[in-house]
């Protein structure tokens, strides 16, 4: 079977008179400027790549904002059983009326979240390609992050019940911001690792005959995945500390007395994960290289640029075999497990009673293994020379696990994510065996695409990621509701998903 890096670059090479290539080509000396010696990738930016991420860690807009969220409509819903608004959530379950009908609140959840991707879907198809273009990489980056920290200290004023309809407004705006965020900030990675001096230095040997094409292509791919796995262990280790001032901070506020506490607890966490970011950020925002990118084509403006070279980026999926069936497969793989771990995420919320403490003594176990759980993944892939696909083929077997586990409880209530010893081994498995997946599918996403416009194709994966992570919340919040609220029949509907995403991926593995 041929070496995927060595098949991804017989396919680009074989696509140099596409419309993709030739744009970039015929608009941009960018590739002679990142061979400047100006543009090296220093150790004090990758430390600040590796910063950055420690902020960005989704405690604020993937964790706790949810949960805040989660908790006011619990405390503002009712007890369907009785009268509407006559008594208090409870073990019969809690209701509100949303968007025109009476559903349940982790269906609220989830259909919110669905409407969140989908902005998120349309915003990057209209920016996704900036970073392509100009200078324009580092301020996206900027900008997200700023309105992430904005949103964050924004919950401070949200902490009533009755104001749940705002917090829809800072859920929908903190996924948006932080996904947003991340996004850009991940794509920066291909650049850092092409243009590290070892690599740059491999790069003139293949120019002067003295090393082989092949074998520098794999060493650039082993950077790129060193970079990306290290970033993640570092996250992990900042977010363990992060995790433990928060425990002192719930302590302080005396979380566990009230309610009232609790919530103004969860509005307190935001901010102050928020307030962190912001300083993990700014030396990124210092220190990272504005290394040129593309000039614009002729007719085009920054508003429809990224319209049209998205289409050209589907149409250049659509010649490059494993690009497009890679697309196909990050399309259905994510919807799983981004629809399972908010699946489970309404359920752990439910099942913990929205305890702050509870909450972040579970994150501080996910973050722990999940360090833990990358950083062995990459020393096993460093020592044995395994490829980004087999790691991939390999991590993705460990999500079936979790829809299986979810399927069970479909018709009892011994498992299922029902009781608080299943969240404390879901925390540590997610972290050791599925968290892998978010550095791999990434840098694989590297490895597909053709390196003029790594920008777009980055964007490009993410526009696709997000529309299957609305559509499977979408799905989910309506089978729910369908279900008369049965909140683990999705899990039927996701391992059907992970059938067809793993067939795909098989077939991408075959591929000639």
């Amino acid at each position: 079977m041929t070496d995927p890096i060595t098949k991804h670059d017989e396919e680009v090479g074989s696509a140099k008179e596409t419309e993709i290539v030739h744009t970039s080509e015929a608009s941009s000396t960018s590739s002679n400027h990142t061979d400047t010696k100006d543009y090296t990738t220093t150790r004090k930016e990758l430390w600040a790549f590796y910063i950055y991420y420690v902020g960005n860690n989704g405690l604020s807009g993937f964790n706790f904002g949810p949960s805040q969220f989660q908790n006011l409509l619990f405390l503002a819903g009712y007890d369907p059983t009785q009268a509407p608004f006559t008594a208090p959530c409870g073990d019969n379950g809690c209701v509100l009326p949303y968007l025109g009908k009476i559903r349940d609140v982790n269906s609220i959840v989830l259909l919110t979240n669905g409407i969140s991707f989908a902005l998120q879907a349309v915003i990057l198809l209209m920016i996704g390609a900036w970073a392509d273009y100009g200078r324009w990489r580092p301020n996206i980056t900027i900008i997200f992050t700023i309105l992430a920290v904005a949103v964050s200290f924004a919950w401070l004023g949200v902490e009533d019940p009755q104001k749940w309809r705002a917090g829809v407004a800072l859920y929908i705006l903190g996924l948006i911001t932080y996904q947003g965020a991340l996004t850009f900030w991940t794509a920066a990675f291909p650049g850092l690792a092409r243009n590290l001096p070892e690599i740059k230095t491999s790069a003139e040997l293949v120019k002067e005959g003295q090393k082989d094409l092949a074998e520098h292509e794999h060493a650039e791919s082993m950077q790129r995945n060193r970079i990306s796995n290290v970033s993640f262990a570092i996250c992990s280790a900042g977010e363990i500390m992060i995790l433990a001032l928060m425990v002192g901070i719930i302590k302080g506020l005396k979380a566990d007395e009230s309610s009232e506490n609790n919530t103004h607890a969860f509005s307190v966490l935001i901010a102050f994960s928020g307030g962190v970011w912001l300083l993990c950020a700014i030396p990124w925002f210092v220190l990272e290289k504005r290394r040129p990118g593309l000039t614009l084509p002729p007719g085009t403006s920054l508003l429809t640029i990224g319209f049209k070279q998205t289409v050209v980026a589907f149409r250049e999926c659509m010649r490059l075999k494993q690009t497009f069936l890679y697309l196909i497969f990050y399309f259905l793989m994510g919807d799983v497990l981004n629809t399972t771990v908010t699946v489970i995420a309404t359920l752990q919320n439910s099942v913990v009673a929205y305890s702050t403490l509870q909450l972040t003594l579970l994150l501080i176990v996910g973050i722990v293994t999940q360090g833990l759980g990358i950083y062995v993944f990459w020393l096993v892939q460093k020592r044995f020379g395994i490829s980004t696909k087999a790691m991939l083929s390999f991590n993705v077997f460990w999500i079936l696990i979790l829809t299986i586990w979810g399927l069970i409880g479909v018709h009892t209530d011994k498992f299922g994510f029902k009781h608080v010893w299943e969240i404390w081994l879901y925390q540590a498995y997610y972290g050791l065996m599925v968290c892998p997946w978010y550095a791999y599918s990434q840098t694989m996403i590297s490895e597909v695409s053709p390196l003029p416009q790594m920008f777009l194709f980055f964007a490009l994966f993410s526009v696709v990621g997000k529309t299957s992570a609305f559509i499977g919340p979408l799905v989910s919040s309506a089978i729910i509701t369908a279900s008369g609220n049965n909140d683990n029949m999705p899990f039927a509907f996701l391992f059907g998903l992970w059938v067809s995403s793993a067939f795909v991926l098989y077939r991408n593995a075959q591929c000639p």
